[in-house]
């Protein structure tokens, strides 16, 4: 049964140190780039797996999680379902403990599998949303709709000031 409570999901953040995170990407406009930034902001050790990126964030990235040559503690993955079941299945070959499915990636039976082996998952979740919802970290400010208001509420204090200097 994946971990669905408020303490779990706290259990988990104190329990990983080590994230590959699947589908990383270097476009600020995807979610999976603003989580990693996010996880990277907490402290995490994130490791970037994505076959098309040589880097992702100025970080090595490999090309599946069974490449990477460190112990991973959690595998995250930001793929389609039916991309999804061979991750969560590699996660189980590599020894990792936990496996995290973000918002709408759903392997039911990969999971099922993976938890009988001793891994515990999350599914239909995101970290950059449990942690500041539980209290354990501050919204995410790499969210694309985060950072676009920044960036607009700067340029607008910028011309604000822009204009008071010239009066």
């Amino acid at each position: 049964m994946p971990i669905t409570t408020d303490e779990g999901i706290k259990d988990l953040f104190k329990d990983i140190k080590t994230i590959a995170l699947v589908g990383a990407s270097n476009n600020p406009d995807r979610a999976s780039h603003a989580v990693m930034r996010y996880l990277l902001d907490r402290g995490y050790d994130v490791i970037p797996v994505n076959p098309m990126e040589q880097e992702v964030v100025g970080l090595k990235s490999y090309p599946t999680v069974s490449d990477i040559p460190v112990k991973i503690d959690m595998v995250d993955i930001f793929r389609k379902s039916e991309d999804a079941a061979p991750i969560v299945d590699e996660a189980v070959k590599i020894g990792a403990r936990y496996v995290w499915l973000q918002l709408d990636i759903f392997a039911d039976k990969e999971v099922a599998a993976a938890e009988a082996a001793g891994l515990k998952a999350v599914v239909d979740k995101c970290p950059a949303i449990e942690m500041p919802r539980l209290g354990i970290g501050p919204e995410n400010p790499h969210k694309p709709s985060n950072r676009k208001a920044r960036e607009a509420a700067e340029a607008a204090a910028a011309e604000a000031a822009k204009a008071t200097a010239a009066h």
